[in-house]
Parts: C-alpha cells; sequence; structure tokens
C-alpha cells in the first residue's frame, strides 16, 4: 500500500505519482534488460521477475514475522472485535443530523487495529499466524504466474503443471481465504481478552468472526483458468496425435 499525506490534495498526488513512476521504472528495467538480451518474450520474463521478487519479499517478511513471534514482548492484531468505539466528546458532531448547519453526524469505530504490550507467547503465536496467513493469501498469485511463466517460457504452457498449480491455487485462495479471516478475528478478541480484566466495561464477551467472499471469487477465476488451459492442453494434444497419424501416411 502507498500512502501520503498533506494538508492539500496536490503534494499527495505528487508523491504518489512519484511513487508510481518509480514502480513504472523498475518494471522498465526489467524490460529492457530483457530487451538487452534479446529475447522475445519480453512480458513473460518480466512477470516472471517481479513474481520471483515478490515470492522472495513475502518470504523475508514471513521470516521476520516467525523471529518478531519470539523476541519481543508485544503483538500486534488486525480484525474485527465486538468493541465498538465512540467518536471523543471535542469532536463536534450532531446526532442523527439534527444540527441546521453542515456537521458530522455523531458515530463510532469498532476496535480492529491494535497492540498489545506485555503479551503472552501464545498470543504473539496466535497473532503471528494470523499474520503469515494473509502474507500467503497475499503471494498465492505470485506463485501461480511464476510457475505459468516458468513452463511457458519453457514451451510447456498447456501442461498438467500448469493445470494442476492453478487448481492448487484456487484451493488455496480458499482455504487460506478463510483462515486469514478467522484467524484475525480470534487473534484480535484474544488479545482483548488478555489485556482487558472480565469485569471491564471494554472486555468482548462474544469472538466477532467474518469470512469474506471475494477469496472464493478468485478461486473461481483460476478454477475457470485451470478448465482454459486444460482445454488448451488438450488440443494440443489432438494436433499431436493428428501430426503423427499425417506422417505415417507419408
Amino acid at each position: 500500500m502507498i500512502s501520503f499525506g498533506s494538508e492539500a490534495v496536490w503534494p499527495s498526488l505528487l508523491n504518489i505519482g512519484i511513487a508510481l513512476a518509480v514502480c513504472a521504472a523498475v518494471v522498465a528495467l526489467v524490460v529492457w534488460n530483457s530487451r538487452r538480451r534479446g529475447s522475445r518474450t519480453v512480458a513473460l520474463d518480466a512477470a516472471l521477475t517481479l513474481s520471483g521478487w515478490w515470492i522472495t519479499l513475502s518470504a523475508l517478511g514471513a521470516v521476520v514475522i516467525v523471529v518478531k513471534a519470539f523476541t519481543v514482548d508485544w503483538a500486534e492484531l488486525h480484525g474485527r472485535t465486538i468493541v465498538f468505539l465512540d467518536w471523543p466528546s471535542s469532536l463536534p458532531c450532531s446526532e442523527y443530523g439534527d444540527s441546521t448547519t453542515t456537521m458530522l453526524t455523531c458515530g463510532g469505530t469498532e476496535l480492529s487495529d491494535f497492540t498489545v504490550g506485555n503479551a503472552s507467547l501464545g498470543l504473539r503465536l496466535l497473532a503471528a499466524a494470523a499474520q503469515l496467513s494473509t502474507l500467503a493469501l497475499t503471494t498465492i498469485p505470485a506463485v501461480v504466474l511464476a510457475l505459468i511463466c516458468f513452463h511457458t517460457l519453457r514451451g510447456r504452457a498447456f501442461s498438467r503443471t500448469v493445470t494442476r498449480a492453478l487448481v492448487g491455487g484456487a484451493i488455496a485462495f480458499g482455504v487460506l481465504g478463510v483462515l486469514s479471516d478467522l484467524l484475525n478475528g480470534i487473534a484480535a478478541t484474544t488479545g482483548l481478552r488478555e489485556a482487558l480484566p472480565a469485569d471491564s466495561t471494554w472486555y468482548p464477551h462474544t469472538y466477532w468472526l467474518t469470512v469474506t467472499p471475494l477469496p472464493f471469487a478468485a478461486a473461481l477465476g483460476l478454477l475457470a483458468l485451470a478448465a482454459v488451459f486444460r482445454q488448451g492442453m488438450r488440443v494440443e494434444q489432438e494436433r499431436a496425435a493428428l501430426e503423427r497419424e499425417t506422417e505415417g501416411l507419408v
């Protein structure tokens, strides 16, 4: 995620543009290197290189998460909880829009991103598991893309390995999507229960768990793509059989 803040909108837009330009320059460098080597598959080369970087950074991130779980005494939690925080009284707002002037309607937000200090090892490991599941979920596209590019560059685009990789990626998307949502919600509520006394007003007596449908949509897309590759593999096999029959007649 790329984020910048400023008093006016234009400096933030400029910083976002600079960051995007840097990303574009990295892609352009990869493309230029492929062309310099005389490659005729520049797009595939660039996609394979960038996905490789993505996987490498994810692996380094996973190592950092595991090390932090055993070396620090705090846990970072990112999940939905049933605890709802009202806006501070110093923030001017009106109840149910009863103001005659332009004003915020009073509200609040659920506590979903927070850190627990002096956390137990169990909570730290639970938070690490939630973070690892989210990291693995976001790395699946890079792994699938790398496999497709690798086999396509070697003339095996429509192979059983690619089809199995797509099906495996679809299954992983569904499983890790559910696991990530559940682990983050469980870890967040567990963290609040560990940090707050049971008689506290803010103590969460209920686990608020949510599963989003987006991973299932991504899994369905990968399954459809696997069907396309499977059909391509069938067409190649029929073409190869036809060529062998033609050679036999000749």
